[in-house]
């Protein structure tokens, strides 16, 4: 038995498919989300969301709760628990309650969808045991399909038009990444290059009805590819085709602005010559990094790598294996505006080495 994994054995984007669920359910400002298991469940996911909330500056704790299974209902069943906790729950007139189910009552076999279907309240399920297998994206996913479902009656209503134009939807921000508000700075300020505006950040700090404005835009930009399932989701519900990441490094953002022209239908020229003309204006201002040698310490065959080394050829940066060791941010940077935050850290890194 290997008592202490080694380091490659282990996955940035694994971790408890609850706290991912988590990561999307608590985005909704005016929902109760319900952990259905025992109390450490909810009482260690709970705890690195608020850890991290607090890391971030954000003062407002989520509504998390927990339906606190006993020893007796693990072995006669916790559904009597759940429907409990789900009345209290909307005794508070929450816009939506989130059901998230854990290991142990999958494994015990709770019918928690018959439990949710016979509240009498609005009660979304999604399923977060991941005792099969399942990891901190698989919840992020299920929680982001789960809860786009809300927004299927708009489709059936006269409001409705497919053909809606001129925004777009932000899909699967990481609510606990750092610079989650710079990042969406910088798709606003792209996506504005192009006359459009921002219609749903979904979801990240929304209300229940703003869901429902989910099927009005021309396109969906995924966070990262990963989320792809979540994207062919919402093309075949709402006829929305998407770009499947952020955009990352310098020609990443060029092709993000042509691929958002593209599929809403908008004129890319203009927007690429301003952005090229920012591009070329921010590489300039660290034109002093030039000669700089450093050293990196990502994997040569990461998906970073690539976009570090593109970087370095624009700039003159060279690389050498007794060079300044370079921080490089992860995830990372998201368009020109996080390159630029990086520059600034690059050039903090090689004064201190030249101190």
């Amino acid at each position: 038995m290997i008592l202490n994994p080694l380091p490659l054995s282990t996955s940035r984007t694994g971790g408890c498919t609850l706290t991912g669920a988590l990561a999307v359910t608590t985005g909704i400002k005016d929902s109760v989300t319900i952990i259905h298991g025992p109390p450490g469940c909810a009482h260690h996911n709970f705890s690195l969301l608020h850890a991290t909330i607090l890391d971030n500056d954000c003062m407002v704790i989520p509504s998390v709760i927990s339906s606190g299974m006993s020893e007796h209902d693990v072995i006669f069943g916790g559904e009597e628990a759940l429907m409990k906790v789900i009345i209290e729950a909307a005794s508070g007139d929450p816009g939506i309650i989130f059901v998230l189910s854990t290991c142990i009552t999958e494994t015990i076999g709770d019918d928690v969808l018959a439990v949710t279907q016979n509240a009498g309240v609005p009660v979304c399920l999604v399923p977060t045991g991941g005792f099969l297998g399942g990891d901190f994206e698989m919840g992020f996913c299920r929680a982001l399909i789960a809860v786009s479902n809300l927004a299927y009656p708009v489709i059936r209503s006269r409001e409705y038009n497919p053909e809606s134009s001129g925004s777009v939807n932000l899909i699967g921000e990481k609510n606990l990444e750092y610079e989650v508000h710079e990042n969406f700075v910088e798709i606003k300020r792209l996506v504005s290059l192009l006359d459009l505006t921002i219609n749903l950040r979904f979801a990240h700090d929304i209300t229940r009805s703003d869901i429902d404005r989910l099927p009005f835009a021309s396109v969906n930009i995924l966070r990262e590819p990963a989320l792809s399932a979540v994207g062919s989701h919402l093309q075949d519900a709402f006829s929305t085709p998407f770009v499947n990441s952020f955009p990352l490094g310098i020609s990443g953002t060029i092709s993000f602005i042509r691929d958002v022209a593209t599929l809403s239908g908008s004129k890319p020229e203009k927007a690429l010559g301003i952005e090229k003309k920012y591009q070329k204006e921010v590489l300039e201002e660290f034109s002093d990094l030039r000669g700089s040698r450093v050293k990196l310490k990502i994997p040569a065959g990461g998906p970073e790598y690539p976009l570090v080394k593109e970087i370095f050829h624009a700039i003159g940066i060279l690389e050498s294996h007794d060079g300044t060791v370079l921080p490089v941010p992860y995830p990372f940077p998201v368009g020109t505006g996080g390159m630029k935050r990086m520059l600034h850290l690059w050039r903090r890194a090689l004064a201190c080495r030249a101190v």
